[in-house]
């Protein structure tokens, strides 16, 4: 395996052809003064503009920018996956390419991280998108209902701004749809979850491809596989007995 950086910073990318310049530039920004050893891995999720034009380029500049090409459209939590097993951090932050996550938030949740915790999972609170009211009662309504189903109590399930230590992700099968449920996962595997609010900014350019409506159907269907994952999840320590 190879050598292990402090931070790996991932964002899923689906025709963000003017979003990855400022991202990486802002993820340049913020940890290069930390001395800290990082790489950012942009995961492409077969897009269909100048996005791949665009992360070789930045490839070129600067060395710790890694990018990992889905060879056909594959969706949010793929792209996730793909970024969790090709990242050497020990520790991983997740943000969208879409600049509605500020990385610096990663730098911050990350001191969070103690023996106590070992994931720290952003809080949209005031959130700034297109719609606020709707996308913000939208939110509230679904993470009501994943909270009621799953027995859990999470407030932002879905944001993408999440910090883990690796551990948390190593070994972890996904299936489609399991981005919006990581810190049920995450806490299903015995691991410790804390939330906090995180700052959110309009998206820089364009417009969301993840989209919330389309999906409501197949969201609430990923939450019952959740619930019953949760119910017979096995959980155990052992040790072997030597003469």
């Amino acid at each position: 395996m190879p050598e292990l950086v402090d931070v790996s910073i991932i964002a899923p990318a689906f025709n963000e052809e003017d979003n990855v310049g400022p991202l990486i530039e802002r993820i340049r920004e913020v940890f290069e003064p930390t001395g800290m050893r990082y790489e950012a891995v942009i995961v492409n999720d077969a897009s269909t503009d100048a996005t791949p034009q665009k992360l070789a380029e930045l490839q070129r500049k600067y060395p710790w920018v890694r990018v990992i090409n889905l060879l056909k459209n594959s969706g949010q939590t793929a792209a996730m996956d793909a970024g969790f097993r090709h990242a050497h951090g020990a520790v991983f932050g997740t943000v969208d390419a879409d600049m509605q996550n500020d990385p610096a938030e990663i730098l911050r949740l990350m001191k969070m991280l103690s023996r106590e915790v070992d994931m720290v999972n952003g809080w949209r609170r005031d959130r700034n998108d297109k719609n606020k009211l709707m996308r913000r009662v939208q939110t509230k309504i679904a993470n009501g209902i994943r909270n009621w189903i799953s027995n859990d109590d999470i407030k932002d399930s879905a944001c993408g701004l999440k910090v883990y230590k690796r551990a948390c992700l190593e070994h972890l099968t996904l299936y489609k749809g399991m981005h919006r449920f990581f810190p049920t996962l995450v806490r299903m595997r015995g691991f410790k979850v804390m939330e906090v609010p995180i700052s959110h900014h309009p998206r820089l350019s364009g417009v969301t491809k993840y989209k919330f409506g389309s999906r409501v159907i197949r969201a609430f269907v990923d939450l019952l596989a959740v619930r019953w994952m949760k119910k017979r999840v096995i959980l155990y320590t052992a040790q072997e007995s030597r003469p």
